[in-house]
């Protein structure tokens, strides 16, 4: 671990930079258009000065979303949002680049916590959240930093969930752009992003083969649409639970199995939580699960397994059988299997998402930042969408950089759209 007084970063090894260096050039191949705003961004320097907090994964991914900020002029300084996710060799490659990070894989919750405050403590104009960790802290405890914040970005449903039960309360302080909720978002990032990252951790901690397994799906949102997708994609028969009809209704229709969680525990093998909700699976269906079952959760936070009731039900032991999966005794014959401590399994046991869908999370993320620098003295203190030209700027840039072309519409069939004669 690298800690000194006089420097603004906490991470593992600076020695592992060079690796990471490689490793974000490698996923910047795949993220076009987030290389189109950082060379804009030079040029124009829409965020010269100002002290900029992002609280996200530690990967290469954000790493070229910290590049480009610092190539619009920002003060730019990270933290990690999950203890589990950060690639300490991506984190000293930025600490090389003179971006401060306070972020060390497999920090403990104490650590976590410091290191959200060393970021607050840079006294924020703009803040970038994956979470909503750093805007529930900053809103109460560090109350006089907040006269100083523009406005602030969310990247998840959770820490949405969270700022909107905020702004209900009327205590949110600043505007945020809702990034998780734009189109080029959540279309691509959760449902191809997620589904694909999820289902690459389970497989790189376990070796399993899905083919002929039962996937439990928790949640039908986005998340848990992609998640279905690929886990039956693979062979995988799948059951869905929710707790909304329409989602429940579009998982029928799109032909999987829908049922409550009471029912599946005791047919399932494999549990993936992506609900944003806690105790999804908890304690009633543990003891009704099967031999051998297996848990992992997709959501932001290791709320989803109730990992508390878990832990008092193991009173035989539990062991780690591999890195990131552990074996938990509930009774004699009965092992229950947990991937990534209940965290969230693609990037604490893989590497997250594929940056080319992570290109458009993170053009919005640094479009919104520049949309709050203009426009956020005219906002009010609520969470907004994120403006549909900047989420259809994105999609155009993004089919350019896939050399897709699209038609226009003609003069004649914009009369007629405009119309109600014709």
């Amino acid at each position: 671990m690298v800690q000194t007084p006089a420097a603004r970063f906490d991470i593992k090894d600076i020695e592992l930079a060079a690796l990471g260096r490689q490793r974000i050039t490698w996923a910047a191949r795949e993220m076009p258009v987030l290389a189109q705003i950082a060379e804009r961004f030079r040029a124009e320097q829409p965020l010269r000065g100002l002290r900029l907090v992002a609280c996200a994964h530690i990967t290469t991914e954000t790493a070229n979303l910290a590049i480009a900020l610092q190539a619009g002029g920002a003060d730019a300084v990270l933290c990690a949002s999950n203890p589990l996710s950060t690639q300490d060799d991506v984190a000293a490659a930025l600490v090389e680049m003179g971006i401060s990070v306070y972020a060390i894989k497999g920090e403990d919750a104490a650590t976590y916590e410091r290191h959200i405050r060393a970021v607050i403590e840079h006294r924020p104009q703009i803040v970038i959240d994956d979470g909503a960790d750093v805007v529930t802290m900053l809103h109460q405890q560090y109350a006089q930093y907040l006269p100083d914040v523009i406005g602030g970005t969310e990247e998840t449903t959770a820490g949405l969930t969270r700022e909107r039960a905020m702004e209900a309360d009327g205590t949110l302080q600043y505007p945020i752009i809702a990034v998780n909720d734009a189109d080029t978002k959540h279309f691509f990032d959760n449902r191809y992003g997620t589904g694909q990252s999820t289902i690459d951790g389970i497989i790189r901690a376990t070796n399993i083969l899905l083919a002929g397994k039962t996937v439990v799906v928790g949640g039908y949102g986005w998340c848990g649409k992609g998640i279905a997708m690929r886990a039956a994609g693979m062979g995988a028969q799948v059951i869905v639970t929710e707790i909304a009809p329409v989602p429940a209704l579009e998982a029928a229709m799109d032909g999987f199995r829908v049922m409550t969680m009471e029912q599946a525990a005791p047919i399932g093998d494999i549990f993936i939580t992506a609900t944003g909700n806690i105790k999804v699976i908890d304690e009633s269906h543990f003891t009704q699960m099967r031999d051998g079952a297996i848990m992992a959760n997709s959501g932001h936070f290791d709320s989803e397994i109730n990992m508390r009731a878990l832990e008092s039900l193991a009173q035989e032991g539990r062991r780690t059988l591999r890195p990131f999966v552990e074996e938990f005794q509930i009774a004699s014959d009965k092992r229950l299997i947990v991937i990534g401590e209940g965290r969230l399994v693609n990037l604490a046991a893989a590497e997250g998402h594929p940056a080319s869908v992570m290109d458009m999370s993170f053009a919005n993320q640094a479009l919104a930042a520049e949309y709050l620098v203009k426009h956020g003295a005219e906002l009010e203190k609520r969470v907004y969408r994120m403006p549909l030209d900047i989420d259809h700027e994105i999609a155009r840039l993004k089919l350019s950089a896939m050399r897709i072309e699209i038609d226009t519409l003609s003069e004649e069939q914009e009369r007629y759209l405009r119309s109600w004669q014709h």
